[in-house]
């Protein structure tokens, strides 16, 4: 995993991707320098990746992660042993397991256009999917709270997030809302924008709603 310190915040090149579509893409986690296992992105947390063909920049959320064997044959056994203990003890270990994460593709942002010879600091964002996906073996990075914040200041993304399957979206749209609002330094003017909206998404739905705003569940400092 390569930390990168740039002026909006840190850059964590956490995984490569290995499996990509239209709406999502699965990648592989970067194995640690130190032995141990690599670190799963949380449920609910925003990455992103390079279209290489158009040099838009995509967004995503994390919706799944697992630690599993490389040979899919054989299943980990239970050894009973803490984690100093294999490392002292059973070290090839964590070469024979791999972590991956699969991210649902949230929107993406076009390349900075120069005017008269000034570039802008970034390009326009759009909250919908966007031509194509990341390539297979792209870069696999954290996004920064700038781009979350850019990204999430008009909430519609929360229609795009609603239409993912094979997902508990309710639990996961309520992570994201949580995730957003820590990161937005607990804007609540903004969380309350996004429950209006989430609202009228979810007018024929109440359940769901109330739900999904019951495991937000802020309260103020």
């Amino acid at each position: 995993m390569q930390i990168i310190e740039n002026q909006h915040g840190t850059i964590t090149h956490i995984g490569e991707v290995i499996e990509t579509s239209t709406t999502e893409f699965l990648a592989q986690c970067l194995e640690p320098e130190e032995l141990s296992f690599p670190v799963m992105p949380p449920f609910g947390s925003w990455v992103k990746s390079i279209d290489d063909e158009s040099g838009n920049k995509i967004y995503a959320i994390i919706t799944n992660a697992t630690t599993a064997p490389i040979d899919s044959i054989h299943r980990a056994r239970a050894l009973g042993l803490s984690l100093a203990e294999l490392k002292e003890q059973q070290p090839q270990i964590f070469a024979m397991l791999k972590t991956e994460f699969r991210a649902v593709i949230i929107g993406f942002e076009t390349p900075a256009q120069g005017n008269n010879g000034v570039n802008p600091p970034h390009g326009r964002v759009f909250q919908y999917l966007p031509p194509r996906p990341p390539q297979i073996h792209q870069g696999v990075f954290s996004c920064t709270t700038d781009e979350i914040t850019r990204f999430t200041e008009n909430p519609d993304f929360l229609r795009v997030l609603l239409q993912v399957s094979n997902t508990p979206i309710e639990s996961l749209t309520a992570a994201t809302l949580r995730e957003v609002y820590n990161i937005r330094g607990c804007d609540r003017p903004w969380l309350v924008k996004a429950g209006r909206v989430l609202s009228v998404l979810l007018k024929n739905d109440y359940d769901s709603l109330k739900f999904i705003l019951g495991q937000v569940n802020v309260r103020d400092n």
